[in-house]
C-alpha cells in the first residue's frame, strides 16, 4: 500500500466529483472526471492511480461500452475509506469551497478507517 496520499488541488477536485457520484450512486469514468474537473488526462489518471493505489477507489473494466464500436471504459467509485478520507480532507481544505455540504459520516456509513482493504494490509 502506498504511504500517505498528497494533497494537491487536482486531488481535491477529483475527490469533490467522486464524492457528488457516490452521492448521487453513480460510477464515473475518466473523461468524465475530467470533463467534470477541467483537469487534462494525465493529470486527472495520476490522480485515480494514486487513489486506487491507497484503496480509496476502486476501478472495473466495463464488460463493453453502451455505444456501439466504441471501447470500454474503467469506470470508477469510491470506496467507504475513500469516503470517510474525502470528507475529511474536503472539509480542512475547502470549507467554503465546496458545491454542497457533505455529510458527516453516520450510522449509514461505518467509520471504516481501521478496517483492511481486500488483499492487503493498511
Amino acid at each position: 500500500m502506498a504511504g500517505p496520499i498528497r494533497v494537491t488541488n487536482p486531488l481535491l477536485d477529483v475527490l469533490e466529483v467522486l464524492l457528488q457520484a457516490f452521492e448521487s450512486g453513480e460510477d464515473l469514468h475518466g473523461w468524465a472526471i475530467m470533463n467534470a474537473t477541467q483537469r487534462s488526462g494525465p493529470t486527472v489518471y495520476g490522480v485515480l492511480d494514486r487513489l486506487e493505489d491507497a484503496g480509496w477507489i476502486s476501478g472495473q473494466w466495463e464488460d463493453e461500452n453502451p455505444e456501439p464500436g466504441k471501447p470500454r471504459r474503467r469506470m470508477y467509485s469510491i470506496t467507504p475509506t475513500g469516503v470517510i478520507g474525502a470528507r475529511e480532507i474536503l472539509r480542512k481544505r475547502r470549507p467554503q469551497g465546496l458545491r454542497r455540504e457533505l455529510p458527516a459520516p453516520g450510522p449509514a456509513l461505518p467509520d471504516l478507517r481501521n478496517v483492511v482493504p481486500q488483499g492487503g494490509a493498511m
